[in-house]
C-alpha cells in the first residue's frame, strides 16, 4: 500500500484533537472552500501584494483539503453528502482560482485573452476533477493513483504556487495552464472512455 503523502501525513495529525468533538467533516470543507473563495478573489484583484496574499491562502487551502477526509476516516463522520460537497468545492476553487488570475491579469498585454485563458484553464481543471472522480467511483481508487515520489504526489506542485507570484510568474502560469490543462483534460477523457470500455 503507497504510503500516505506528506501533506495528508500532517493533516490527520493535527486534526486528531477534533476527533471526539462536535467538528465534523464539512466544517473543515467549508473552511477550505471560503479560504479558496478568498484566494481567488484577492488573485483577481491584479496587483503583487494581494497576488502574494491570494497564492498563499490558496496553498492553504489545498492543504485544508486533506483534512476534511482525514477528520471523517478517524471519527467514521464520513456521509456522501460530505463526499459530493467536498468534490463541489474542488471544482468551485479551481475554476474561479483560474478565472481571479485571469481577471487580475486583464490589464497587462494579454488584455481581455486573460480572462478568457483563466476560464479555458479553470472548467478544464474542473473537468479533470471530475473525470477522475467518475473513474474511482466505477474502478476504484487503483485507476487514479498518482504518482507518488518520497512521500509527494503530483498535485503537490500546487505548494509552489506562492513561489511563482513571489517571482511574478502568474503570466507564464496562467498561459502554460491554458495550454496544459485543455491538454491534460483531452488525456483524462481518453483514459477515461478506455476504462468504461473495459469495464
Amino acid at each position: 500500500m503507497t504510503k500516505k503523502p506528506w501533506d495528508a501525513q500532517l493533516a490527520y495529525w493535527l486534526i486528531q484533537p477534533l476527533k471526539d468533538t462536535w467538528v465534523n467533516p464539512n466544517h473543515l470543507t467549508t473552511v477550505r472552500l471560503l479560504t479558496g473563495l478568498v484566494a481567488a478573489v484577492a488573485l483577481a484583484v491584479g496587483n503583487a501584494k494581494w497576488a502574494n496574499i491570494g497564492a498563499g491562502l490558496f496553498a492553504l487551502s489545498n492543504f485544508l483539503d486533506h483534512t476534511d477526509g482525514e477528520l471523517a476516516r478517524l471519527s467514521g463522520k464520513s456521509s456522501e453528502w460530505g463526499h459530493q460537497y467536498d468534490l463541489l468545492s474542488d471544482a468551485i476553487i479551481h475554476i474561479l482560482l483560474f478565472v481571479g488570475i485571469g481577471y487580475g491579469l486583464m490589464d497587462s498585454e494579454l488584455s481581455y485573452w486573460a480572462l478568457v485563458m483563466g476560464i479555458v484553464s479553470g472548467v478544464s481543471v474542473a473537468c479533470i476533477f471530475h473525470l477522475r472522480n467518475e473513474m474511482e467511483q466505477q474502478l476504484g481508487k487503483n485507476a487514479t493513483q498518482q504518482p507518488n515520489f518520497a512521500g509527494f504526489d503530483i498535485e503537490d506542485v500546487l505548494y509552489l504556487f506562492p513561489i511563482v507570484t513571489l517571482l511574478g510568474g502568474l503570466k507564464l502560469l496562467l498561459i502554460a495552464a491554458a495550454i496544459g490543462a485543455p491538454t491534460f483534460a483531452v488525456w483524462v477523457i481518453w483514459q477515461f472512455c478506455v476504462y468504461s470500455l473495459r469495464s
